[in-house]
Parts: structure tokens; C-alpha cells; sequence
């Protein structure tokens, strides 16, 4: 069937059980990103693990998506839509009861990894089962839904981790999020229908070692930069690794008749645009994300629920705002949002900087819920924009590329925010080297330069989006195009 076709054979009914199991995974397996973040302390306790250590059940979660993801797009064309997400669900799952069991961290690690697999299945597949089965003109509002529950999930996650460790063993984080894995798990199996079109591409075990050298080794290096420092040997090693691999990753899909990853989705001038404004977007987010619980928590000593509880309004703001953003998306186009969007994300990170110790909690909030509704309307919106200029085969690389590009773009802010931080303290102590001034004071100075920094990716990105095309505006049409539509 074609594309058109595979959209019209699906009644409205059909799509909202469709995606109801689908958002339910997508949920659970979010939530676990942000779950430990908070809980790691009484980990590193009931373990005798350093924080060193103890930091890798979050890198290496990051590491496995990095890895899994780019091979999705192999993955989504050779196995049926119920098998695979059953799969990752199914991981996620089993991944869930080991950790909740673990007796020991090595066990945690592992269980961690196995989780990480579900989870790099199940979000790009939804990405595609959204394109195959919705409309244009109606994919905004669906990807509206989708940011609710990838915005909210995350949120909740630090303020359910603080209240949960604080009153129970860390172990209950996993056996809350495992029955929702098993009965999404049963609903899959009873109601999920096969709707992404199977191709049987080859596939390249060549390309699969080489990008999980590449994206591997370049999560690895740039993790590792945010705590060790960029010039140390372990990470010039991996980044020096990683760019010889993805060279060669790159020119072997180019070459390949059937390439595991088509990179020739960049000649779609839209879906670049598209991805350069969500990676800085990225990039931008993850600077509050990051350096506001560091500064709430080290300088003001607060206590990590209250750090949680800061971020909660925004997240429900958000959540109101990405169904909303969506359907205005369906309406008018994914330009003005992305352009009030960047406005709203350049304007509050300008107002973080200069933070000072008697900055209000509510100000803080205030200002969070403001980044937030900005995110609201850039990250669905410019994204939907690019990948609805894609012909419908190239769906599966076009959300493995972006997905994947998020996580590198991700893995990069933080290294670089934390870098700016850490050098911004440290030039400010050595300049009042016979004050008085405590070491907060210092954080705070490093966290200005870490802010604007952030400000700075945002301003680009609002640049960027004045050049975001509205297809509704100009009956511009993804799926009518041609396979490497130009100008678009």
C-alpha cells in the first residue's frame, strides 16, 4: 500500500488504541530516565559504590539509547510493528524486575542496560507509527500528545524519586513502573496492529559495528568530558575514536545500495533546518536542567524534592501547552511557534543569568514555567515541520537521525555547560583570592557564563526559525513528493 493509503485504512478509533498503548510504553519509559537521578545517593549507601560509579546507571542508559537508536531504522522496516514494540516492552519489563531484585550494582548496571534497550525501540517506533498513520494536516496535534507525555514524564520523575527514597527502599522506583510495563505489555498483545510497512532490508553488520563505535564512543567521550575535563586521555581517546568510526559510518551508507542509516535525509533542506533548531533547543534546555537543582541544591541548600518541586509547574505548563501548540501546528505551520517558542527560551535563560543567594524560589519557578512553554512550542512543532517534508520511505531514518542527534545533542550541552561552570568558578576564586566570598558565590559566577552560553544557543535557534516553512501556508505537501524533494 502506499502512503495515503495505509493513512485512510485507519478510522479515528483505530489510531487513538493505537496510540494509547504506544503513549503508555513511551511514558514508563521516559519516567525511568529521570527515576534514579534523585535516588543515586542511597544507592552509592546500600552498595559502597563511588559517585563515580554510580553516575554510570545513568550514562550507560544514555550510552545503549545512543547505540540502539540509528539501528532502529533498520529495525522498523524488518520486524512487524506488534512484534517489535512487544520486544522493547518486553525488555523494558524484564529489565525493570532484575533492578528492582538487583542484590548487588553490577546486577543494577545490567538491568539498567537491558531497560535502556526497551526504551531505544519503543520512542522512535512511535515517531513512525505516528507518520504512517495520521494525515499531514493532522500529525501536529498527535506529536502535540506525544510532548505532553515526553515533557511531563521527566518532570515528575525527580519530585516521585525524592518523595519515594525518602520514605521507602530505592528498589520500589522499579516495581512501580514494572506493572505498567506488563500491562501495556498485555494490551500490546491484544489490540496493537501491524501498520508500519515491511521492506526485509539486509542487514550490514559492518554499519552496525561502526555506528556503535561512533554514536557510542561519542556519548562516551563528551559524559566523560563533563566530569574528567576535555583533555583528559580517556576522552580525546573515545572522540577521536568516535570521529574516525562515524566518517566511515557515513561513507559506507553513502556507498551501500540499501544503507542501514540514509543520511541523504539531509538533502531535505527543511528536516536539516528542523534538526539544527531542536539540537540547540537541546542544548539550551538541558543548561536548567542541569544547572538549576546544582544551584538550588549546593549554593541555597535546598533538598532534592524541592529541587523537583521547582520544575513541576512548568512541566504541567508544558503539558497543557504541547497539545495546544500541536493543533495551531496543524493550523498555520510550525514557523511562528518555533519563532514566539525561541523568544520565550532566549528571554527566560537571560534572566537566569545573575542569579544570586537571595534569588526567590518563586521567581525561579516563574521563570522555569516560562522556558517551558516556550519548549512547548518549538520542540513538536519545528520537528513535526521536518519530518513531514520526508517521502514516506524515508520515515524510519528520519526519526532514528533526529532521535539520535538529540541524544548526542544532549550529551554535548551538558559536557559543554558543565565545562563553562566549572572554568567560570574557578576564574572568579582566583580573582578574589583575599576576599571573604564562599564557594556558592563562585558556583553562582560559573553558572552565569553557563547561562548565557545556553541564552546564546537559543538566540540561533530563534534566528533559525524565521526560515521554518509553513506547509499548510504554501499547500506544500510531504507525501506527494518526490524521494528527495528540492527546495524543501
Amino acid at each position: 500500500m502506499t502512503q495515503p493509503d495505509v493513512v485512510e485504512s485507519f478510522q479515528p478509533i483505530a489510531r487513538r488504541l493505537i496510540m494509547a498503548v504506544m503513549l503508555a510504553g513511551a511514558f514508563v519509559a521516559i519516567l525511568n530516565e529521570t527515576l534514579l537521578n534523585v535516588a543515586l545517593p542511597s544507592i552509592m549507601r546500600d552498595f559502597h559504590v563511588t559517585a563515580s560509579a554510580a553516575q554510570w546507571l545513568t550514562t550507560a542508559y544514555m550510552l545503549t539509547n545512543g547505540v540502539l537508536i540509528p539501528v532502529t531504522a533498520f529495525l522498523v522496516q524488518k520486524v512487524s510493528t506488534r512484534r517489535l514494540f512487544m520486544t522493547g516492552m518486553g525488555l523494558f519489563a524484564f529489565g525493570s524486575l532484575v533492578a528492582g531484585w538487583a542484590p548487588d550494582f553490577g546486577v543494577l548496571l545490567s538491568a539498567r542496560v537491558i531497560q535502556a534497550g526497551g526504551a531505544a525501540i519503543v520512542l522512535p517506533l512511535l515517531m513512525n507509527v505516528i507518520l504512517t498513520i495520521y494525515p499531514t494536516h493532522q500529525r501536529g496535534a498527535a506529536m502535540g500528545v506525544v510532548g505532553l507525555v515526553i515533557t511531563f514524564a521527566p518532570a515528575i520523575g525527580p519530585t516521585l524519586s525524592g518523595w519515594l527514597v525518602s520514605h521507602h527502599s530505592w528498589h520500589l522506583l522499579f516495581f512501580i513502573v514494572l506493572p505498567i510495563a506488563l500491562l501495556d505489555l498485555v494490551f500490546a498483545y491484544l489490540s496493537l496492529s501491524n501498520v508500519l510497512p515491511l521492506t526485509n532490508p539486509p542487514i550490514d553488520v559492518v554499519s552496525v559495528i561502526l555506528s556503535t563505535m561512533g554514536f557510542g564512543g561519542l556519548l562516551f567521550g563528551f559524559s566523560e568530558a563533563a566530569s574528567l575535563g576535555w583533555h583528559a586521555s580517556i576522552v580525546e581517546g573515545s572522540l577521536s575514536l568516535a570521529g574516525l568510526s562515524l566518517f566511515a559510518f557515513v561513507r559506507r551508507q553513502l556507498s551501500l545500495k540499501i544503507p542501514m542509516l540514509e543520511f541523504r535525509v539531509f538533502r531535505v533542506r527543511q528536516f536539516t533546518l528542523a534538526t539544527a533548531i531542536t539540537m540547540l533547543v537541546f542544548m539550551s534546555m538541558f543548561s536548567a536542567m542541569l544547572l538549576l537543582p546544582l544551584y538550588l541544591q549546593n549554593a541555597r541548600g535546598f533538598s532534592p524534592l524541592a529541587s523537583g518541586l521547582l520544575v513541576m509547574p512548568g512541566a504541567i505548563a508544558m503539558g497543557i501547552m504541547s497539545p495546544i501548540a500541536g493543533r495551531i501546528f496543524d493550523k498555520a505551520g510550525g514557523r511562528w511557534l518555533g519563532v514566539i517558542g525561541s523568544l520565550l527560551l532566549a528571554g527566560t535563560l537571560t534572566r537566569f543569568i545573575g542569579l544570586s543567594a537571595s534569588t526567590s524560589y518563586v521567581t525561579l519557578m516563574i521563570f522555569f514555567l516560562f522556558m517551558m512553554l516556550g519548549m512547548s512550542l518549538i520542540m513538536m512543532p519545528v520537528m513535526t515541520t521536518g519530518l513531514n517534508r520526508l517521502p514516506a520511505h524515508l520515515y524510519p531514518h528520519g526519526t532514528a537521525v533526529s532521535s539520535t542527534l538529540q541524544q548526542v545533542a544532549g550529551a554535548v550541552g551538558t559536557a559543554l555547560l558543565v565545562t563553562i561552570m566549572t572554568d567560570g568558578a574557578s576564574a572568579w576564586r582566583l580573582s578574589h583570592l583575599k576576599g571573604v566570598k564562599t564557594a556558592e558565590i563562585a558556583t553562582i559566577h560559573g553558572m552565569d557564563a553557563a547561562f548565557m552560553t545556553a541564552a546564546a544557543f537559543a538566540t540561533l535557534s530563534l534566528g533559525l526559525s524565521f526560515f521554518v516553512k509553513n506547509p499548510a501556508a504554501e499547500g506544500l505537501s510531504a507525501e506527494a513528493g518526490a524521494p528527495y524533494p528540492s527546495g524543501s
